[in-house]
């Protein structure tokens, strides 16, 4: 099962990430390999709340449908399924300073014939990690920059 995961500090305080990371709606802005993700239920973010999602990774595009299954004040928990996988995204969010200290971790469980390819999955997904943990980095801190401005 290949696993990626980064711990980073950002800017933006603790409740204005996981209010942002929890509507996965946002993940086209902070995750390179998301090319759409839309909501398909309404009201609040809460658990439950769940979206569509297209990727396209190392060429490769994918549908999945992501569940909010954790929200507290400092996890997230975003469990997406199709056929051929399950996508576990973990996020945890503590106090740094004025800003937040955030783990995102990624667990990919492939399952019938995609199994095969985990290996080579597992490099992809290290670089994944590269540039995901570069961009949600950036977002992040333009958050806390937005709340002052």
């Amino acid at each position: 099962m290949p696993t990626v995961s980064r711990t980073f500090t950002v800017t933006a305080p603790p409740a204005r990430v996981v209010e942002y990371l929890s509507d996965f709606g946002n993940a086209p802005e902070w995750d390179p390999g998301t090319q759409t993700c839309t909501r398909n239920d309404d009201g609040p973010i809460r658990v439950g709340s769940n979206w569509h999602n297209e990727s396209k990774i190392a060429g490769v595009s994918t549908e999945l449908t992501y569940e909010l299954t954790t929200l507290t004040d400092d996890t997230i928990v975003l469990v997406g399924t199709n056929d051929t996988a399950t996508s576990t995204e973990t996020i945890t969010v503590h106090p740094d300073g004025s800003g937040s200290e955030v783990t995102y971790t990624n667990e990919i469980e492939l399952q019938g014939i995609a199994k095969i390819g985990a290996p080579a999955m597992k490099l992809v997904f290290e670089k994944v990690g590269v540039d995901t943990e570069k961009q949600l980095t950036e977002v992040l801190n333009g958050l806390a920059g937005a709340e002052k401005g």
